[in-house]
């Protein structure tokens, strides 16, 4: 059997640390090659006295500075990188032939897609490479030869319910619709008047996942299954119409595919995310994921909602992006970021988040986007307009720079 190398973008996040547990019960089957993250320092030392991969990148210079004395202080064999360079070192090493794309936000776009000019096998957890890169990266995976597995929970779902050779033909397959489910987060019961006062605290204890402190705002906000809707439109070519939101509060099944024979498959699983991880890496094998046989009977029932809008106006937002084009996704995506971050730091409340990315939508032009920067132009505005709307400094995105 062969080894597989594998190289972690966001390897110090909730996702990264799922498929590090995946990959250590499978010591002969895959091998960390290269590891990637922000600025956590500890987090990736500790990874590295323990997998000792070749390549390890931080995207603050100070961090990987920190880090590479560190690592020679403890005589690791690591080369430490910095910056975004780093990233794209680790997203197209040698050694690694799949690459986990894990970094949340428009910081994992740059080397996901250098993975996808390099022909990797991507298992893909960054819902922005499809947000913001749309169509840019999914001609790269197409010239470069890359193979797209999907990571989230959602989509691999749907992949799995996907009849054998999908090619992206909904009408050919027989689909009729996708829906995906949604656990509805922690505030689906919380009196509307009450969201303005919503603390970050409240709006990261979501019920079922484990989760990194951004995407679990975007999971109170239902932002997340926006941006999904939109991953899903172009990772299998459903038109957006077809494309449905069920709210599932178990978290149980994962998303559904409906025939137009009346038929519905369903992937049912834990809310864990070793489940896709483990379905991802192994694919078109099975392993084990360390995860709990699912105990139906214990469950006893299932409950299924329609999402209330007025509840989660982003996730309305996100569809009417769909609808405008590429540059309204890249839009949606950098207000967004903006506004979830000057939540998480005090400086905006809950509300302010729906109402920034709504302004920016309505503000920001149609814009013809051809190239990467034409993306990261877009995405430069829209951050702007975020900024002035919330009343604060404009502050860098070296993640997104040359």
């Amino acid at each position: 059997m062969k080894t597989r190398g594998i190289a972690l973008l966001g390897a110090t996040g909730s996702v990264g640390a799922s498929t590090l547990d995946v990959i250590a019960r499978h010591p002969g089957r895959y091998r960390v090659e290269a590891v990637a993250a922000q600025r956590n320092v500890a987090a990736m030392a500790d990874l590295c006295r323990r997998f000792r991969p070749r390549l390890a990148a931080l995207l603050d210079a100070d961090a990987a500075a920190a880090l590479a004395r560190l690592v020679a202080d403890e005589g690791l064999p690591v080369d430490v990188q910095a910056g975004a360079a780093g990233l794209e070192a680790v997203a197209t090493s040698e050694g690694a032939d799949t690459v986990l794309a894990a970094i949340v936000g428009a910081a994992g776009l740059r080397p996901t897609l250098a993975a996808a000019r390099a022909g990797k096998r991507i298992l893909l957890a960054n819902k922005e490479a499809l947000v913001v890169g749309g169509r840019l990266f999914l001609e790269a995976a197409r010239v470069g030869g890359a193979t797209l597995l999907p990571v989230d929970s959602e989509h691999n779902a749907v992949f799995q319910c996907l009849p054998p050779g999908y090619a992206g033909d909904p009408r050919a397959a027989g689909i009729r619709r996708i829906l995906l489910t949604a656990s509805g987060g922690p505030l689906r019961q919380r009196p509307l008047h009450t969201l303005a006062s919503v603390t970050p605290a409240e709006a990261c204890a979501h019920p079922n996942w484990s989760m990194g402190r951004k995407i679990s705002v975007d999971s109170a906000t239902m932002m997340n299954k926006g941006l999904e809707v939109i991953e899903a439109q172009r990772l299998f070519g459903v038109p957006a119409g077809d494309i449905d939101v069920v709210i599932h509060p178990q978290s149980v099944v994962h998303s559904l595919v409906e025939y137009v024979d009346g038929s519905m498959l369903a992937q049912l699983g834990h809310p864990d995310m070793r489940t896709p991880i483990a379905h991802a890496l192994a694919w078109p094998e099975r392993i084990d994921a360390g995860t709990p046989a699912l105990d139906l009977v214990a469950r006893a029932s299932l409950d299924f909602e329609a999402p209330d809008h007025a509840r989660f106006p982003c996730l309305g937002l996100a569809y009417q992006a769909l609808e405008a084009g590429d540059h309204a996704s890249i839009a949606l995506n950098a207000a967004n970021e903006v506004a979830v971050a000057a939540f998480l730091d005090g400086r905006a409340p809950f509300t302010a988040i729906a109402d920034t990315v709504a302004a920016a939508l309505d503000a920001l032009p149609p814009r013809r986007i051809g190239s990467l920067d034409d993306a990261l132009l877009c995405d430069e505005e829209a951050r702007g307009h975020a900024y002035a709307r919330l009343g604060l400094p404009r502050a860098s995105h070296p993640a997104l720079a040359a």
